[in-house]
């Protein structure tokens, strides 16, 4: 014999998973995208290592544009040489494109 259906049973059906509702919640409120250029912005001593790091003065995205203003010339000279590294590490660390070009100024 089967129980009727109870509150606390329709309840459970009801549960959604936080990380689901955090993630629909972020695509109603078109926040994704921000999210993702914070993380770049974020990651970017982990990515490219604290030596990298301690030379950057400024990093912002913009546009799908990643702007990284360094202290040093040969670095800037060095990560100009491998752009496309650099982009395959940054956006490999946010787990999608979101950054589609660096500018190192």
């Amino acid at each position: 014999m089967k129980k009727a259906s109870s509150p606390e049973n329709s309840r459970q059906a009801d549960i959604v998973p936080l990380k689901d509702s955090i993630k629909a919640l972020l695509k109603v409120y078109r926040l994704q995208g921000k999210l993702n250029e914070v993380t770049v912005v974020a990651n970017w001593e982990k990515v490219m290592g604290k030596a990298v790091a301690l030379k950057t003065k400024e990093i912002y995205v913009s546009n799908g544009k990643l702007f990284v203003r360094l202290t040093s010339a040969p670095l800037k000279h060095e990560l100009v040489m491998a752009k496309t590294r650099v982009l395959e590490l940054i956006n490999a660390a946010v787990g999608e494109t979101v950054v589609k070009e660096v500018v190192f100024l």
